[in-house]
């Protein structure tokens, strides 16, 4: 059984900071002691690895809980593929990703997740998991359901957006709300309301509005408002909890913050893209715009306050990326002349564990809520804690190495993503990743990847930890 020590670092989790070094064995932590017991304990003397994390933060590897790769959408696809995707989460701390497999209508459950077993199959560099997309509501996905829960596979997402593609009309989403009530599961929502964003994209290129900025603009924030209080009312007809994705506007935060005030079980997640970037960048010239088209959309900065504010009162439990990149060539391109075309999606898996540190050199946030919102809380909330999301006996051995005062300038020269463009393109950021493990093994060593195609494992789930 191999055994490393890392030694010398402040390992930081989502409950304490303490100066302690880490006994890692068979790929799961053994052991935390202070420093300078790791030699009485004879720890270096038998270990086949030591690293030395003088003057570094030891933090649990990233847990990403909401990606899309190789992601069919708009008559495209999205660039990363698991191979690509989870290489690039390793170089930016993330060792756990959760992507959505897709049921397409008309088919089972069970044939789309079967499809993302086959895309994924001994491509990952990191750990990953599913969640299920439910296109088709009717008795015999929801009766799928259950089957799924039971075998690791315990979120689904519905859509009150996109007509014709996800949406899911109140009926059925009560019903899969009730089912997940019975199975354990949890029901993520996009929530914006699809049908009245139709009529407004519909009005919008009649008139000739068709640059990128319009798509922030028609799908209103209203809108967003509208569709996570319905579902929150759904969720309470229902029994069942709610997990709203990709927070992006301050009226949605008051409808979860509402219903969390009154102790109903509902939760949130938002993206770097809506605490980083605004309609401004939607509004760039020369159709550049179209590479911040995504949905939720951007929204004016003055938005950012909120979220950070739900952050900070936990009223958003977790910051995922929604992970969905598409070349500005040939991809971003096919909506010129009709922002409604441009494929939804931005990169940033490689990008979010640096923005958030950033975030917390900013003031927003402490370093424990940064490991809270990026690693903790989206183990527990799907399922994967403790071993993920955590440095902690028994924990599997995913853990950063994280130097606090490298210095970087974000770029598509320099990121690992197969994505043309920087979402945050010449942001200077303080803080780096050094070295990454998986389970204990090295899949970043010293900014040098060293892992592998077929290393990272699929892993099931559990019901989510936020409710027992």
């Amino acid at each position: 059984m191999s055994r490393t020590v890392i030694r010398g670092g402040l390992v930081i989790t989502a409950a304490d900071e303490i100066h302690a070094d880490v006994l890692i064995e068979g790929g799961r932590v053994a052991a935390l002691a202070a420093h300078g017991q790791e030699a009485a304990l004879g720890w270096t003397e038998s270990a086949d690895r030591v690293i030395d994390a003088t003057g570094k933060y030891v933090i649990p590897g990233g847990v990403d809980a909401h990606t899309h790769m190789d992601f069919p959408f708009g008559g495209t696809a999205s660039s990363d593929t698991f191979a690509t995707g989870t290489q690039a989460a390793a170089w930016g701390g993330t060792t756990t990703i959760i992507d959505f497999a897709v049921q397409s209508r008309g088919r089972s459950l069970r044939e789309g997740l079967d499809q993302w077993h086959a895309k994924s199959d001994a491509q990952c560099a990191v750990d990953y998991a599913f969640h299920m997309i439910l296109s088709d509501v009717n008795e015999n996905s929801l009766k799928e359901m259950d089957l799924l829960v039971a075998e690791g596979v315990t979120s689904f997402k519905l859509f009150t957006a996109y007509p014709g593609v996800f949406y899911s009309d109140d009926g059925q989403i009560l019903r899969a709300m009730q089912r997940a009530a019975g199975n354990g599961g949890l029901v993520m929502m996009h929530a914006e309301n699809g049908i009245a964003i139709d009529v407004l994209v519909q009005q919008a290129l009649a008139e000739g509005r068709t640059d990128p900025r319009y798509h922030g603009e028609v799908r209103r924030a209203l809108l967003e408002a509208e569709a996570t209080h319905r579902t929150i009312q759904l969720a309470r007809v229902a029994g069942a909890p709610l997990y709203v994705v990709h927070v992006s506007a301050e009226e949605a935060v008051a409808e979860l913050t509402q219903a969390r005030d009154k102790g109903l079980p509902v939760f949130g997640e938002t993206c770097p893209q809506y605490l980083f970037l605004s309609t401004d960048n939607l509004a760039e010239p020369d159709f550049e715009g179209a590479k911040y088209v995504c949905s939720t959309p951007l929204r004016p900065r003055e938005h950012q306050a909120a979220l950070w504010r739900g952050l900070r009162t936990d009223d958003l439990q977790v910051v995922s990326t929604d992970h969905c990149p598409f070349c500005f060539r040939g991809q971003k391109e096919l909506g010129r002349g009709d922002f409604s075309k441009i494929p939804n999606g931005m990169p940033g898996v490689e990008n979010r564990m640096d923005l958030l540190h950033q975030a917390v050199l900013d003031g927003h946030i402490s370093r424990r809520r940064w490991i809270e919102i990026a690693c903790a809380a989206p183990a527990r909330m799907f399922g994967l804690y403790p071993k993920k999301g955590t440095i902690t006996p028994g924990a599997d051995a995913d853990i950063v190495l994280y130097d606090p005062h490298a210095e970087q300038v974000m770029s598509a020269e320099t990121h690992h993503m197969n994505v043309d463009y920087s979402a945050y393109e010449g942001r200077r950021v303080t803080g780096r990743v050094e070295t990454v493990l998986s389970r204990g093994e090295l899949v970043i060593d010293q900014r040098e990847f060293t892992g592998h195609a077929g290393h990272g494992q699929y892993t099931p789930r559990a019901t989510s930890q936020y409710l027992s």
